[in-house]
């Protein structure tokens, strides 16, 4: 088969499996492909099944609409799924059987599905749901007030937007029991709390949730606990925990413990997530099992096709005696188990790449996952658990991938100016040749408590595709190298993590393949915000590209998302009480000495580092007669590198590629 050098087009050809699931006995396992459609811009995901014995996966469910999140019946002759096949603007909970047969809808709700589990029974399926505002639905049934849209929003929580969701409703996330008949039941209620991820005990009895029960969860945000209610409905159980945050609460098959991940404190995103584990009816303290061993436990590897390797809960074996998780360490996501006494500890899936998204048999015997790689994208996975050898099942993009020439990557360690070990990687360009001088992009993360890694990024092989060296790292401040690696730029942004990227400029201008007068530099989110300081400390690169940036900790503070939050890694004070800190780490402090040519580009709906985070550094540029632009895409939030339109990832592709080819080639 003959290659081609992969384009900006290609986004249209991908297809992202996003989510898969094993059947109950072991033998299927159904999956999710999401698609484009180039002329419409829509993006559509369907239901496939493929047998675990590596049999021709098929196509489950079809049409131009969005089936997300299959869950097979405990009998295994059922899916539930989320979808908004008949209302694209609304969707519903679908049940389809297995062995043939039409999706049937269960539900007639105005709202938000937000998770989905059957009772170990298979009589019902818990969910967390968000009901419309009642001026929502009024408007939509008033074809008048429709016309004339929202007169105003009021708020009076300091949470009141979220980046990629908009202004937030009034309504509050909430606990519904719907039957395989549609006759549901809602157990919570509340105008100040949210319940989150739902799970049953394997009595179908009880539903334990997550939720932030405090005067003013707004104001103290990390104060998750778990609870317990009757799936009948009644009175709530707190079942007692530190204070942290909590997410994915798992009881074991035996009924006598919940496992969930989380870290204990306040507001301290640095240290690691860990897999805890407490009794089930409150006799004893929460341990946590994974603090010694350095790992954080989640799926903190970042690529630009999101969705594609979702978060997974942590999963008890059959006999309770272990717990499986996903840990992420120097550029990978491994599948890892612990007994539950802490003590013992195995790596299930420990191949280079990122894995994710495992589901087992009821027996544990068989695990279905989601596996990528830093050339390839994710693909389903069998593991068989009792002769430890895995095999794929899926080849969803290898028609795409065998014909793409993306060239070669290095993984390389080096050091920093203060002798601390980082770890970075290195893609050459296709048809590499050791003799010329080649241009090159240095690539920064955003987070920054993530990690670049192993892990497949089409605007690097892009990049790369154009004649570029690209090279990115994971400097101090990122996950994947433990916790006083990710500590040492707390309340000190813009130091050692600064010191760590030049390093890396350092040790790639030394290699002879390297032109030294045609050097780039870019990244996105705090990936800008380090862009962004760099021109304000060094002429030494000949362009910039800086995205979705932070400019300005002090307007950031009341114009994020985030808000007031960001005062945990500043010092625990607001500005007003410490402005010298806070400006002190702002890249717009030090514009005034930039000389790069640099491109700014930003979405006009980032409600995380809002607009005016790009505006103020596009102005002081042009004002100090600086080279810049300024690129804006409309209704498109911060992630518009991943998930946004595709036709303005692509236009966002032909800006960069554009601004470095004029200063870099």
């Amino acid at each position: 088969m003959s290659q081609h050098l992969i384009t900006a087009q290609d986004l249209y050809e991908i297809h992202l499996i996003s989510d898969c699931q094993i059947s109950p006995g072991g033998n299927h396992i159904v999956f999710c492909v999401e698609r484009v459609d180039k002329k419409t811009e829509k993006k559509y995901s369907n239901l496939w099944i493929v047998p675990t014995n590596g049999g021709e996966p098929r196509q489950f469910t079809h049409g131009d609409h969005s089936d997300t999140y299959p869950r097979w019946s405990p009998s295994g002759e059922e899916i539930a799924f989320i979808s908004n096949r008949d209302d694209e603007k609304q969707s519903q909970l679908y049940i389809i059987p297995f062995h043939g047969g039409e999706a049937r809808c269960i539900t007639d709700w105005k709202g938000s599905i937000e998770s989905l589990e059957w009772s170990p029974d298979g009589t019902r399926l818990v969910c967390s749901f968000r009901r419309k505002d009642t001026e929502e639905v009024e408007r939509e049934k008033d074809e008048e007030k429709k016309e004339l849209g929202i007169i105003c929003r009021h708020y009076t929580r300091v949470f009141y937007k979220s980046d990629g969701t908009g202004f937030l409703p009034k309504e509050r996330l909430h606990l519904r029991i719907v039957n395989t008949e549609g006759e549901h039941i809602q157990l919570t209620d509340s105008d100040i709390y949210d319940e989150n991820q739902p799970t049953w005990s394997p009595d179908s009895e009880k539903i334990v949730f997550a939720s932030n029960r405090t005067e003013d969860p707004d104001l103290d945000p990390d104060a998750v606990d778990i609870f317990e209610i009757p799936a009948g409905g009644g009175d709530l159980r707190k079942i007692e925990t530190p204070v942290g945050i909590k997410v994915m609460p798992q009881v074991s098959p035996d009924g006598k413990w919940i496992a969930y991940i989380g870290y204990e404190g306040r507001g301290q995103y640095w240290k690691n997530l860990s897999v805890w584990v407490v009794p089930a009816d409150g006799s004893g303290k929460a341990r946590n099992l994974t603090e010694h061993y350095k790992v954080d436990a989640s799926m903190c590897t970042i690529n630009d096709l999101p969705g594609s390797l979702p978060f997974t809960p942590p999963t008890w074996s059959a006999d309770s005696e272990r717990i499986y998780y996903l840990a992420s360490r120097h550029g990978n996501t491994t599948l890892e188990s612990i007994s539950i006494n802490g003590t013992a500890t195995d790596t299930v899936l420990g191949d280079k790449g990122v894995s994710g998204c495992f589901t087992f048999d009821k027996e544990r015997k068989t695990l279905a996952y989601l596996h990528a790689d830093i050339e390839s994208l994710g693909e389903v996975h069998v593991y068989d658990a009792v002769n430890k050898v895995s095999h794929q099942v899926t080849c969803v993009n290898d028609n795409l991938f065998k014909s793409l020439d993306l060239g070669d990557v290095e993984e390389v360690w080096f050091k920093s100016a203060d002798e601390t070990d980082i770890q970075g990687w290195i893609i050459k360009p296709p048809q590499f040749d050791e003799s010329r001088k080649y241009p090159s992009i240095l690539e920064i993360h955003g987070g920054p408590y993530a990690q670049y890694g192993n892990f497949f990024m089409h605007e690097f092989f892009f990049l790369a595709a154009q004649g570029y060296v690209v090279y990115f790292c994971n400097p101090r401040g990122s996950k994947g190298y433990g916790e006083e690696f990710c500590k040492a730029i707390w309340n000190n942004w813009g130091t050692v993590d600064y010191d760590d990227v030049m390093a890396w400029a350092d040790y790639m201008r030394k290699k002879p393949y390297i032109d030294q007068e045609r050097m780039g530099v870019t990244g996105g989110s705090y990936g800008g915000y380090m862009t962004n300081w760099i021109i304000g400390h060094t002429d030494r690169f000949a362009a910039a590209v800086t995205q979705r940036s932070v400019s300005n900790h002090i307007s950031m503070y009341g114009s994020s998302d985030l808000n007031w939050t960001f005062e945990y890694e500043q010092g625990d004070k607001p500005p007003w009480e410490d402005y010298e800190n806070w400006w002190r780490q702002s890249p717009l402090k030090y514009i005034g000495d930039a000389k790069t040519p640099t491109l700014i580009i930003h979405s006009e709906q980032d409600m995380r580092a809002p607009l005016e985070q790009g505006e103020q550094i596009f102005v002081a540029l042009k004002r100090m007669g600086v080279d810049a632009e300024l690129v804006l895409f409309p209704e498109e939030p911060h992630g518009l590198s991943r998930g946004g339109r595709t036709d303005r990832r692509i236009a966002r592709l032909d800006h960069m590629k554009r601004w470095f080819d004029c200063y870099l080639k």
